[in-house]
């Protein structure tokens, strides 16, 4: 079959290899893509807002599926423009309709949902613009540290945690005013805080039956130790070690199931993808946000774990059968590693070359930040590349995927040191110190 993939990153490129793995798989085609895609599928250039260009594209390549990678088309509606499309009637797109992906646009809809179907996550309140002053008095009832999210999408950069009442005013001023987040940050939740360790899990759906895929713990901030800004994602760890079956179990029973369940009994479709963000709170799960497509760097860390044929689960979704399919995943850890260019997520240079991808033998290279001019390949954004390396555990992980990205260089190369080491026991049984960056 012909397949459409969305996206320019490096969870796309993941999915690109992962899909052309596939016996089921004819032509795979990727818009906008990136330079990496093109060992895997077609670059192709298509504004997904035309949707007679769209539709045209669709019949004339055959597409029998359109798997979205991102969150933003989903967000604006792209699946919906395709399902009442009857001319186009015959294709399936992996990614829900647009009010399904409220469940990632918009921070209060999820959790107004979560609270609806007794779904494990934190207190809440939610406040809009001319509420600064409620805003305020809500603080001076809480305790410290204080949680507060844009409402709506902030390329994963729109949680402030802080113990300053001051900083966290400020916070909550800069959103509702459009000056933080323009109209992501025009609606503020507050959270209580949860004290625990945060991971990944995922599952994919059909929207009655669902299969959970390898969870995963990322880490966001920029620097060693988990300290200065978010960011997009600096590296993944797969699986999380401390998510072991019996909180898996949990995960299954208390979070993934009765998602499904509310959706299906809200009347709201739901295929493909669906992360949730956890907090595993004293082996309790909490629910801290969802998202309505796979993580990045995530992706890149899972889909290698992953022996299934992606294509036949999404084919289980367009025919019905997922609960026929099957989820076989690799024993051994996956580590990935995110090399960004100096300054992220502030301002950074681009154009730099890139060398040494040849020299890389035993991990995956998947391109995000890249553009090429003549025959040289470039930097072209903030996260450039995703390494990712195997081990027979975390440890050994670790240092197959650090000995090959330092194979790799550009200029102003950042990397965080310290990826998957608070997860090392040391023989007392604690964990690990980070390494000096």
């Amino acid at each position: 079959m012909n397949v459409l993939l969305i996206g320019s990153g490096g969870r796309e490129h993941a999915m690109a290899w992962k899909l052309a793995q596939s016996s089921l798989l004819d032509e795979l085609y990727v818009t906008p893509g990136n330079p990496g895609v093109v060992r895997h599928g077609r670059q192709v250039v298509l504004d997904l807002n035309d949707q007679k260009k769209v539709r045209a594209f669709l019949k004339e390549k055959k597409i029998r599926i359109i798997v979205v990678g991102p969150e933003g088309p989903l967000v604006d509606g792209f699946h919906d423009r395709i399902a009442e499309d009857p001319t186009l009637k015959d294709v399936t797109v992996i990614g829900p309709r647009k009010i399904a992906a409220q469940l990632e646009g918009s921070k209060d809809f999820a959790k107004e949902f979560m609270f609806r179907h007794n779904i494990p996550t934190a207190a809440h309140r939610t406040f809009v613009k001319g509420q600064l002053k409620e805003a305020e008095e809500h603080l001076d009832r809480m305790t410290e540290p204080y949680v507060i999210k844009a409402d709506g999408l902030a390329a994963g950069k729109g949680v402030i945690i802080t113990n300053d009442k001051k900083e966290a005013l400020r916070t909550i001023k800069g959103m509702l005013d459009g000056s933080s987040f323009g109209d992501a940050g025009q609606k503020v939740v507050i959270e209580q805080f949860l004290k625990g360790i945060e991971l990944s899990a995922f599952l994919i759906t059909d929207g009655e039956h669902f299969k959970i895929l390898p969870s995963a713990k990322d880490y966001k901030r920029i620097g060693t130790g988990d300290t200065g800004p978010n960011t997009g994602g600096m590296g993944a760890v797969s699986p999380a070690p401390f998510a072991d079956k019996d909180f898996m179990q949990k995960v299954h029973d208390r979070v993934a199931a009765p998602t499904i369940r509310g959706l299906r009994k809200e009347g709201i479709d739901y295929q493909g993808f669906l992360f949730m963000g956890l907090m595993n709170v004293n082996g309790e799960p909490y629910v801290i946000e969802y998202n309505v497509r796979l993580g990045d760097p995530e992706a890149q860390c899972i889909l290698p774990r992953l022996r299934s044929d992606l294509l036949d689960l999404f084919e289980g979704i367009a025919s019905g059968t997922l609960s026929e399919c099957h989820v076989d995943v690799e024993d051994r850890t996956a580590v990935t590693i995110v090399m960004a260019a100096e300054g992220y997520p502030g301002k950074y240079a681009t154009g730099e070359p890139i060398l040494g991808l040849e020299s890389v033998k035993d991990a995956y290279v998947f391109q995000s930040g890249t553009a090429m001019k003549g025959d040289q390949l470039i930097t072209n954004g903030g996260r450039v590349l995703s390494v990712t390396a195997f081990g027979k555990d975390l440890e050994q992980a670790i240092m197959a995927t650090y000995r090959s990205a330092a194979l790799i260089n550009f200029e102003g190369r950042y990397m965080r040191l310290d990826i998957g080491l608070d997860l090392v026991k040391k023989p007392t049984g604690k964990a690990a110190t980070p390494q000096k960056a």
